[in-house]
């Protein structure tokens, strides 16, 4: 009977044993993850910690290069004669920055080539066979486009930028125009041919879209190339914590798609942009933007001759972005954008040629994105995009899109994109255009940052 009771004495030690072991090993477990965890944190606060550093010493270095261009233009301009022997300021120091960007895609689309590129999009888009779809217009294989951009300091106080578009079929100039430097007050002046500040989208490249497709809105009302004349822009950043900045534009006015009157200085526009933090980690861009602009319409006079006759087109526009970083390269950004567009669309003449009414045509859009960051190399996204024919008509144009990206490295992207466009009249029928393309973009050289 001791015997017995020994025995099991010792089996319940071992036991106990065991099980104290078990909760030790369980308890090492929890501190090695909260080990874990805080060093997860430090590792991230020590990369945005680096990013930081990097942006100063970037910021510290273009200041030491405008401070030293100054510095010899200055010393340049007192001695002339002497500098010309000597050379001191030299542009051959300073040679522009040059990026070339090249742009392709394969594209499955349910409506083949001929038919695609006579479409039209009522009250916005006229069927015409000879359009300009510069991007992805054909079944198979496209190639879009190749860009150059070059930027340079010209002297202490203006920089130079440049942007050529070249496809199969032209070579033409984007972009050209100067930008001032150190001007006080926190204002800055831009004259050349430019794109316009208006709007959320028109400013931005293709190859910078988050999409490979245009907004229907943007597409509708202003045509592939947006808004993109000579003229000049001044804008105006308030001193303050919080982004605020105002700007007016004077420009051509050689945009069809709403205006089209390009004998004198007939576009001018105005905006308002601001951004705020509203935690460490979101933030929002909100925007207002206005431009009026006279459009040419075409009337058959009661002789039968064609002419040319200037009506006015107005367009109002506000935008909003919300983005949330989740981490260090993982974000989610909602984007939105309206716009109204009262035209005067037409003109009516009486049996002996007299202006007798100008009907105006009131119209509205809108689209609305969502764009979700993994991490450096991987994204997705969807975007609803609608456009409101008001009184031309009771049947909204919309379209549905949804993509998804790949970029193997900070230079290269891949994107895979499908859509279903509701919006196109062939033959003056409506038909569903059904789109899968996926889409290589690459550049290489010297090439700035978009925003956001």
């Amino acid at each position: 009977m001791k015997k017995k009771i020994l025995v099991i004495s010792v089996l319940c030690s071992s036991l106990l044993l065991n099980a104290s072991e078990i909760d030790d090993l369980k308890l090492q477990l929890k501190q090695q993850q909260k080990m874990i965890n805080a060093l997860t944190q430090r590792l991230d606060k020590l990369e945005n910690k680096t990013q930081t550093t990097i942006n100063q010493i970037v910021k510290q270095d273009k200041q030491e290069k405008e401070k030293t261009i100054k510095q010899e233009y200055s010393a340049y301009s007192q001695a002339p004669e002497k500098n010309a022997k000597n050379a001191s300021f030299s542009q051959k120091e300073y040679l522009p920055d040059i990026a070339l960007i090249i742009n392709s895609s394969a594209v499955g689309r349910n409506i083949d080539n001929e038919a695609y590129s006579s479409y039209s999009m009522p009250g916005f888009v006229d069927s015409d066979p000879d359009k300009d779809i510069p991007f992805n217009k054909d079944r198979g294989f496209n190639f879009n486009y190749a860009e150059v951009a070059m930027s340079s300091a010209v002297d202490p106080y203006f920089d130079a930028f440049a942007i050529f578009h070249m496809s199969s079929e032209e070579f033409e100039v984007d972009e050209a125009y100067v930008v001032t430097r150190d001007m006080p007050n926190g204002l800055k002046v831009k004259a050349g041919k430019f794109k316009s500040a208006f709007g959320r989208y028109n400013e931005k490249h293709q190859h910078a879209w988050e999409f490979s497709e245009q907004p229907l809105l943007y597409a509708g009302f202003f045509g592939p190339e947006g808004i993109g004349d000579p003229g000049v822009q001044l804008q105006w950043v308030a001193p303050t914590d919080t982004y605020i900045m105002l700007g007016v534009e004077a420009m051509q006015g050689e945009n069809e798609q709403s205006f089209g009157n390009d004998k004198g200085n007939n576009l001018y526009i105005a905006y308002a942009k601001a951004s705020l933090d509203i935690t460490d980690d979101t933030s929002v861009l909100a925007g207002v933007s206005y431009i009026h602009g006279e459009n040419l319409t075409e009337d058959t006079n009661a002789s039968g001759t064609i002419e040319n006759i200037s009506g006015n087109t107005d367009i109002y526009a506000a935008d909003l972005t919300l983005q949330t970083q989740l981490s260090s390269y993982s974000s989610l950004t909602w984007q939105s954008e309206y716009m109204y567009r009262d035209r005067e669309k037409s003109i009516d003449t009486n049996s002996i040629g007299n202006l007798n009414a100008i009907k105006t045509g009131r119209q509205d859009g809108m689209y609305s994105q969502l764009v979700y960051k993994y991490n450096q190399n991987y994204a997705a996204g969807v975007r609803y995009d609608a456009l409101m024919k008001n009184n031309l008509g009771d049947d909204n144009l919309d379209m549905y899109t949804a993509m998804l990206e790949y970029h193997p490295f900070e230079f290269s992207r891949l994107r895979l994109e499908y859509s279903l466009d509701k919006s196109k009249y062939f033959d003056g029928k409506q038909k569903d255009v059904q789109q899968l393309m996926l889409e290589l973009n690459v550049a290489v050289g010297a090439h700035g940052a978009h925003s956001y």
